[in-house]
């Protein structure tokens, strides 16, 4: 890994000429990706920085046929005086727990995490200004080798790159509007669904889809057996408040263990809440005070009405709930250095 930290003394640290102030949650494209190869059987090694730019694949590769891949999502923050990460080893243990599962080799923790460091203070000057945004991390893991027939890559590529993000629905932290699916679902007990494959999330796009054309932001799963109980959003995970208890779908193989969802799991407790996870069914969800979702991308989104069979139904006065606002508040304050981190969960990069 040493010879990724060489860049330290040539990389600019002035923000880049941008507009902060209107950042969307869209692709930049930025200075610098990382990259590390190994073979099928073999440990990775090596890794490298190089100028951000299209790479090159053969058309037999694994990721490209057969879908072997994965990927990771965290953010890094700014702070008048350091840039942090959000618990960087939590992404890396995610996707070798995923590796396993999708038959490829993976980084170690501590390659994740020092790659991950290296990526972004190499783009240092995308790092958006303290309140402005986050530098969103992409890492890849992908089959890059040629195959023809069903079988495991012969060669893997891990890759990092990067780019500037402002809220990832357009709302920001104001209420969205989802609609429950009932017909199409995201994942099947002993499928992939709970891990972050890519294959996962193409899969999504037709409801998701349908429902935006409709005036939605988002669809909401239920499990695909009895149709009754909640699994996810499309790319987040979902809490269900009523009085003093959260309530979310418990951790069994097709929901994604977030790292969002389980920071605020822990967040909540710590502010007083009686946390569960379990099955929560569509008649619990209906009877809420409040809803919200999570993940990396969308921190904390409070959820205004649900849809279920052509029935919309409101939470609150459709505005942001004082759960979810509270909860939102908590964690955005330590990811972005404004509270002591008593988890120490905050990586501080210099």
């Amino acid at each position: 890994m040493l010879t990724s930290l060489l860049y330290y003394s040539n990389v600019p640290s002035e923000l880049a000429d941008i507009d902060w102030d209107n950042l969307g949650f869209g692709f930049m494209p930025t200075d610098y990706m990382y990259i590390m190869k190994c073979s099928q059987g073999e440990i990775f090694s090596k890794g490298e920085l190089q100028r951000f730019g299209n790479i090159e694949m053969s058309p037999s590769a694994g990721v490209l046929n057969y879908g072997q891949g994965l990927f990771e999502g965290l953010k890094a923050y700014r702070t008048h005086d350091n840039i942090l990460l959000f618990r960087p080893e939590e992404n890396a243990m995610r996707l070798r727990i995923g590796a396993d599962r999708m038959c490829m080799p993976s980084p170690t923790v501590e390659q994740f995490v020092e790659a991950v460091k290296a990526t972004v203070l190499a783009n240092e000057r995308w790092v958006p200004p303290p309140g402005k945004g986050s530098l969103y991390i992409r890492p890849l893991l992908m089959g890059s080798g040629s195959v023809l027939g069903l079988a495991p890559a012969p060669e893997y590529t891990f890759l990092i790159y990067v780019s500037p993000v402002g809220n990832y629905f357009k709302e920001g932290l104001a209420p969205i509007n989802l609609v429950i699916e009932t017909e199409m679902h995201r994942a099947t007990p002993g499928g992939t669904g709970g891990v972050k494959t890519i294959g996962n999330y193409a899969a999504v796009l037709k409801a998701q889809s349908a429902a935006k054309a409709k005036g939605y932001s988002d669809v909401l799963y239920l499990d695909c057996v009895h149709k009754r109980y909640l699994e996810e959003v499309s790319s987040c995970n979902v809490f269900v408040v009523k009085g003093n208890v959260i309530s979310t779908p418990a951790i069994k193989g097709t929901i994604l263990p977030g790292i969002t969802r389980k920071s605020i799991i822990d967040v909540a407790r710590t502010q007083g809440f009686q946390v569960e996870e379990k099955m929560v069914t569509v008649e619990e969800l209906l009877d809420a005070d409040e809803v919200f979702c999570t993940g990396t991308a969308v921190v904390v989104s409070p959820v205004g009405s649900i849809t279920y069979l052509g029935k919309k139904v409101p939470y609150g006065d459709s505005g942001v709930g004082v759960v979810a606002r509270q909860l939102y508040s908590g964690l955005t304050r330590l990811q972005m250095g404004l509270t002591e981190d008593k988890m120490d969960w905050i990586v501080k990069l210099k």
